[in-house]
């Protein structure tokens, strides 16, 4: 009997999902992570995680502080650690998207390469002020929010320029609703980040009560207000899937 050299067969699927499904877990692992930890933070860490060098009263933690203390600190490096993985893998989904849709315009192709860099930079930073609490190098922590914001800001204001562009040649009914929300996001996001500062300037200059509470809660609705926009994703690969593939081996005899 004689054996013939061995071949690949088809690609057999191990996993399958759809994208829509992959975006609400990626969202749902910070969210998961911000609540909990604010949550154990308010609960038992009360008087570490909301005092601040002005000694003024504080109802809220900020989330530098909420993520700074154990066990909050671990649960959140777990959450961004199982989070960023898909991120950049969305990341790209997206730069491949917008490849196919403008071709090889040139100025198109200079808006997506900068949204992908600003994808990369933005999770880069999320992971940076996660692993690097505001506890051990105040520094290195700061300067990873400052590049999540800015490269999130940027992302942001990159990808609805792209959806405008799309939307004017697209009869697709969710190519039309992701755009109006990402416009909503990205306008309620621009007002929390200026009412953040404003409240984090007053405190600092003035140590009025309750200006840090609100600079808190207005960074907790910055944070939620970036997931909401990455989520509109669900309705930008509605009708795509995730599929991990395994190569058979077939013999012939």
């Amino acid at each position: 009997m004689l054996q013939a050299p061995n071949t690949l067969g088809h690609e057999k699927p191990l996993i399958r999902l759809s994208f829509s499904s992959c975006v609400v877990s990626t969202v749902s692992l910070p969210l998961l992570g911000l609540t909990s930890c604010i949550f154990i933070s308010s609960v038992f860490h009360f008087e570490d995680s909301t005092g601040t060098h002005c000694q003024v009263p504080n109802y809220l933690p900020s989330i530098s502080a909420s993520i700074s203390q154990s066990p909050e600190c671990h649960i959140w490096r777990v959450c961004i650690g199982l989070h960023s993985a898909p991120r950049f893998l969305v990341a790209v989904s997206y730069f491949n998207l917008y490849k196919s849709r403008f071709s090889s315009r040139f100025p198109q192709w200079l808006l997506y390469s900068g949204n992908l860099v600003c994808a990369l930079t933005e999770t880069f930073g999320l992971l940076l002020l996660s692993y690097v609490s505001s506890n051990e190098t105040y520094f290195v922590h700061k300067e990873g929010f400052v590049l999540f914001i800015f490269s999130s800001l940027v992302y942001m204001l990159i990808t609805c320029r792209l959806w405008n562009i799309i939307k004017k040649y697209s009869l697709s009914p969710e190519d039309l609703k992701s755009y109006h929300w990402k416009i909503r996001f990205l306008t309620l996001n621009v007002s929390f980040c200026f009412l953040a500062a404003y409240f984090y300037w007053k405190h600092n200059m003035y140590c009025e009560p309750g200006s840090y509470t609100l600079f808190s809660l207005f960074e907790y609705l910055v944070v939620l207000s970036n997931m909401a926009f990455h989520l509109t994703a669900f309705w930008d690969f509605k009708s795509r899937e995730v599929v991990i593939m395994s190569l058979a081996e077939e013999k012939y005899f």
